[in-house]
């Protein structure tokens, strides 16, 4: 590439000036009608490089409309949902008149397979009050797991600490049952409380951690009693299956870390 002249002379006044000039400063003669660009080294061999090199930056997709900019939106509870749908479909055939066991659950009286773990907890036969209470904490435990570990993670919290609480109380035996009718297992309880201490056990440890995290901890007490005493009034809400889940639970908090999602 040819380089720039040292100097221009100017026609007018015969004077040598510079050749990134326009204008004489002499005389104010008009030289050239633009200075010629300086190369720099390297560049031109660099910037076809640079331009193939240059990748479209993506784009974001539109806003929803309930979404907020630089706000994260809170994702559907599909998981803690299918849970809640799968008890509700079992209340319902249970107003057909189908007896308990043949919907999943656990008779202690006889010798029961050990999948009835799995299904008992989805069981209320008739118990509308029961089951509106431990509803009630899947549905608020399981969408607050599930917004922070994924839709896994209250499933597999609910199948797990439920399966424990009904084996602990196959173990340790029926409560006292009033006349003849079977010591039948529910265990909803035990899933539910087992929601309740894998978010509790979780959130300990975020705020210990340091943590920016706020809850209504007089309500998370409240809730664990009122599933803990469901046993007095309801005893297919088995005391040990409580217990049981309860403590699965919170075995089960303390492994969710790796799993968050923030």
């Amino acid at each position: 590439m040819s380089q720039p002249d040292l100097f221009v002379v100017c026609k007018n006044c015969g004077s040598e000036v510079s050749p990134y000039v326009t204008e004489c400063p002499y005389c104010g003669q008009r030289v050239r009608k633009r200075a010629p660009k300086l190369d720099r080294p390297g560049t031109a061999d660099e910037e076809p490089k640079a331009r193939r090199r240059r990748r479209p930056s993506g784009r974001l997709p539109r806003l929803r409309p309930e979404e907020i900019e630089g706000i994260a939106p809170d994702r559907r509870p599909y998981g803690t949902g299918l849970l809640v749908a799968a008890c509700l479909v079992l209340l319902i055939l249970s107003a057909v008149n189908i007896e308990p066991t043949d919907l999943g659950a656990i008779n202690l009286d006889a010798d029961e397979s050990p999948w009835r773990f799995v299904t008992a907890p989805f069981v209320f036969a008739d118990r509308l009050a029961y089951a509106f209470v431990a509803l009630l904490a899947v549905g608020v435990f399981g969408t607050l797991l599930e917004r922070r570990f994924g839709l896994l993670v209250p499933v597999a919290v609910f199948l797990l600490a439920g399966a424990a609480g009904s084996a602990l109380a196959t173990v340790a035996g029926p409560q006292v049952v009033t006349g003849d009718m079977p010591a039948f297992v529910f265990g909803a309880n035990g899933a539910a409380l087992g929601l309740l201490c894998a978010w509790l056990v979780d959130h300990r440890l975020a705020l210990r951690r340091g943590a920016a995290r706020e809850a209504d901890m007089l309500g998370v007490a409240v809730a664990g009693a009122v599933l803990l005493l469901l046993s007095l009034p309801v005893e297919e809400a088995n005391l040990a299956a409580a217990v049981g889940g309860g403590a699965a639970g919170g075995v089960l908090g303390l492994m969710l870390r790796p799993l968050a999602r923030s």
